[in-house]
């Protein structure tokens, strides 16, 4: 075995600031493994698998909606370790007389993601409704009463996803990331619904973008499970067979993810930073959409309360029907892994 394949997605997670730093090449230079992010396979569907998590050798960290899907379409996958940062998530309305009342919110519309070339789980759709049913759930409305209207946007595909290299620079363009919420703004702008659900840095951004008032976020709900979202946590996710057949490299992984925790506590000014390109968001949101000191939340561990909440959020994915059967979540996590992780460092701190 000569490479080792990852992905993450364009958030704040120890394990893409890992990736950034170039870690992870520097860990396995010696042994002859390179390291390569899936994105940069000529192989559709290699990069298929930041979705599927298919690909043997490989490491995902992200949304954890893609993580559950693929686990529950039969993926064989194990969940070594989570992450949790607090992020702003909120709705907002270009209505300055819309209040929070349920008299006021009755019958409004909100304007929900419709991915109308998903071949997999509609991720963006999954999290407003998510965020819908949360924020409201704030204010003591129901999803019942209020009109959800589908708002079609059709993503570039992963079919797209790597033009060739002697392209022509607007094909390059067309092919780059679109604002997160582009649909959304639009959306508000043209009069087509009257609230959105936006997050991260991404989402203040467009809500200052649209001097858009925020109706409600995240930290009026104190049901701290209900806070769990797409990106909250985000798990850290390996093919079992690598886990299988190489348990040493999955440890060592994670030995230098944990690593970037212990780093990043140290440099809050280097991870925001870090995560302004991660996020393609300017360093004034993120420091403003992760609040409580992001360079603090930067660690993986297995903590319970994370868990139980990514759990929670399995289960309402699997209600409403974006995975397609229930599991075991139990028997998805492993921790042995993060285990033998933390005493390897040990090991290598201890005097002799």
């Amino acid at each position: 075995m000569s490479r080792l394949w990852y992905t993450r997605c364009p958030a704040p997670t120890p394990f893409g600031i890992t990736v950034q730093k170039g870690w992870l090449e520097e860990e396995f230079a010696a042994d002859g493994i390179d390291v390569k992010a899936l994105q940069d396979a000529d192989d559709v569907q290699i990069r298929r698998s930041h979705f599927t998590h298919t690909q043997p050798w490989s490491f995902r960290q992200g949304g954890n909606i893609p993580a559950l899907w693929a686990r529950a379409q039969g993926s064989d996958t194990r969940l070594i370790g989570l992450s949790w940062v607090d992020e702003f998530q909120a709705l907002i309305t270009l209505d300055k007389q819309l209040d929070t009342s349920p008299e006021s919110l009755a019958g409004r519309r909100f304007g929900f993601p419709l991915n109308t070339r998903a071949s997999v789980v509609d991720f963006h759709r999954a999290t407003a409704l998510r965020g819908f049913s949360s924020l409201l759930g704030a204010l003591g409305v129901q999803l019942e009463d209020i009109d959800l209207i589908d708002l079609p946007h059709t993503p570039r595909s992963l079919e797209d996803a790597k033009p060739a290299v002697d392209a022509p620079l607007a094909d390059w363009l067309d092919a780059q990331r679109p604002h997160e919420f582009a649909r959304e703004a639009e959306a508000l702008l043209r009069g087509e619904a009257d609230v959105v659900f936006v997050k991260g840095a991404t989402g203040l951004d467009i809500t200052n973008l649209l001097n858009a008032k925020i109706l409600v976020d995240i930290n009026a709900q104190p049901i701290r499970t209900l806070h769990a979202n797409n990106g909250t946590p985000r798990p850290l996710t390996v093919d079992a067979q690598l886990l299988h057949e190489r348990p040493d490299l999955v440890e060592r992984v994670l030995a230098r993810t944990l690593d970037t925790g212990d780093w990043a506590s140290h440099h809050a000014t280097e991870v925001t930073q870090y995560v302004a390109r991660e996020t393609r968001s300017a360093e004034h949101w993120v420091a403003r959409a992760y609040p409580g000191g992001l360079h603090r939340q930067l660690t993986i561990g297995l903590d319970p309360h994370a868990l139980a909440a990514l759990a929670d959020f399995k289960r309402f994915l699997f209600t409403w029907g974006f995975i397609p059967s229930d599991f075991d979540f139990d028997a998805w996590v492993d921790p042995a892994p993060l285990r033998a992780a933390l005493a390897r460092r040990q090991a290598l701190t201890s005097p002799v």
